[in-house]
């Protein structure tokens, strides 16, 4: 009864304050991020204006974010950074407690976002045309070059964000990258942000997250044949997580 009399309460300030800032700060950092990226380096734009925008929306939600583990994170090495997907604050969590660059692997419709979409672009981020399995393939390959020196590429290997809380399957194609790329796997489990937004809702409520870095996983000894095994292994250790 008193959550659903806060949430009640909340309801103005969410629709009055929260709203509209996302719907400004997101074209606004998305061009400035681009810009960065074009007068300094991409690195630069990603991180000023990505830190910014999730850390602006994180407070003002406020969304309160712990981090475990980040002993297990070089930010020198390059990764494979393979995370669950429960709620849209997770690219918040992400984005503003990572400490990396990275790049993340984006549908081609986000694109057409103004603001956001030509940013991504000169960020260096990867549009991929799902509809289109070579344009998909031949964005990929292009991207490989850039995951170097430290930085990253990102995947939510379920595919969607999880209806309730479980892990979903995973799919292949971020298990295929690391084992192209020969990079170790990053396990990232994000939990609570699910409570925070549950998925395909604007029940946006306070609350905390928690961003929790596991051991890297040595791709060694894993190839095509037996790359189920690699996806148990990375997919059993993000789901221990929950239990953290």
């Amino acid at each position: 009864m008193m959550r659903r009399l806060l949430y009640l309460l909340y309801q103005p300030y969410k629709w009055l304050v929260l709203v509209p800032v996302f719907a400004i700060s997101t074209p606004f950092f998305g061009l400035l991020g681009g810009v960065l990226a074009v007068v300094i380096s991409p690195k630069i734009g990603s991180y000023v204006s990505g830190t910014g925008w999730s850390r602006l929306n994180a407070f003002l939600t406020p969304m309160l974010v712990t981090v475990v583990g980040r002993e297990h994170h070089d930010t020198s090495q390059s990764y494979v950074i393979i995370a669950n997907h429960q709620s849209g604050y997770d690219i918040y969590v992400i984005y503003g407690w990572l400490r990396q660059d990275f790049k993340w692997v984006l549908k081609q419709e986000l694109r057409r976002v103004p603001g956001l979409g030509i940013g991504c672009e000169k960020m260096g981020h990867i549009y991929v045309d799902r509809s289109n399995t070579d344009a998909a393939l031949r964005s990929i390959e292009q991207a490989k070059r850039r995951i170097v020196d430290g930085t990253s590429v990102l995947f939510f290997p379920e595919g969607t964000r999880s209806e309730d809380g479980k892990l979903l399957p995973f799919k292949k194609g971020a298990f295929r990258m690391a084992l192209d790329l020969g990079l170790p796997i990053l396990p990232v489990t994000i939990v609570g942000t699910r409570e925070i937004l549950p998925p395909n809702t604007m029940r946006a409520f306070p609350g905390r997250a928690k961003l929790i870095f596991h051991p890297p996983i040595d791709i060694a000894g894993y190839e095509r044949r037996n790359m189920r095994k690699l996806i148990d292994r990375v997919r059993a250790t993000i789901e221990s997580g929950f239990d953290m």
